[in-house]
């Protein structure tokens, strides 16, 4: 099994090492990752200025490629250029933060793994939910284990997974839950404040959405200390609303 491994938080971050010596066991591993941070860049690609890569190490070892663009470009680098024939799995992660409900039309780490769908590989995306202290360990390892079933049983065409896991010992996880994603938005607020000169600059902040005793959406099963698996289409076409724009007259 070959396996492209990239995400959002750059090469040098630590989620997506853990997951690399885990996905290394199962099959051959290549690294394709921005060369520094690139969260919240959703599926941005770079047009109007080169991509440059480099060789990097970790641990005094070859790890990957380094690109200086966006998950999306390196997963189109990596088929276009890097690679002589096209990975099994695109795996993107392990993202630091959780990408759950509207994050996904804004993470870069899913977007790598929308990429991967685009182009006709089964792919995953994972992520933790936590900004702090990361414990990587379960979710590394279920990354490993989710991948080798994804080789064995492929995606349906265009369609990833999206994997979030919660941020505590395995022995606390209630259990893994098929989940349909959460659409409350997220960030919808701005906090006000002044610069040394004294001038207005605004903040985006935001809060998770309201807590509902309801395990087959992501956000809420996540926050009940689930590990949650959410099938994503990388067609977004209502299909039920196509009919009724067909009989437009206009």
């Amino acid at each position: 099994m070959k396996i492209l491994l990239t995400n959002d938080d750059g090469i040098y971050a630590e989620g997506i090492y853990l997951l690399y010596e885990q996905l290394k066991k199962i099959g051959e591993v290549i690294v394709v990752a921005p060369d520094s941070e690139r969260s919240a860049v959703g599926h941005g690609i770079t047009l109007s200025r080169p991509i440059w890569y480099k060789n990097v190490k970790r641990k005094q070892k070859a790890f990957g490629y380094g690109i200086s663009g966006t998950p999306a470009d390196c997963v189109k680098f990596a088929i276009g250029v890097l690679l002589k024939v096209k990975p099994d799995v695109v795996v993107s992660g392990i993202n630091l933060g959780p990408n759950d409900g509207c994050s996904v039309f804004y993470s870069g780490t899913v977007a790598g793994a929308r990429e991967g769908a685009l182009l006709g590989i089964p792919s995953i995306a994972i992520s933790l939910d936590t900004f702090i202290n990361p414990d990587y360990t379960f979710a590394a390892k279920f990354g490993a284990k989710i991948t080798k079933h994804v080789y064995k049983n492929t995606l349906p065409k265009g369609t990833f997974l999206n994997v979030n896991v919660p941020n505590i010992k395995s022995l606390k996880i209630r259990g893994i839950k098929a989940t349909r994603q959460c659409t409350v938005p997220i960030h919808g607020s701005f906090r006000k404040k002044k610069d040394p000169n004294l001038k207005d600059y605004y903040w985006m902040t935001g809060k998770v959405p309201t807590q509902k005793n309801n395990d087959k959406i992501d956000t809420y099963a996540l926050g009940n200390n689930y590990v949650t698996i959410t099938p994503i289409k990388s067609d977004s076409t209502d299909y039920d609303y196509l009919k009724e724009v067909e009989s437009l007259r206009l």
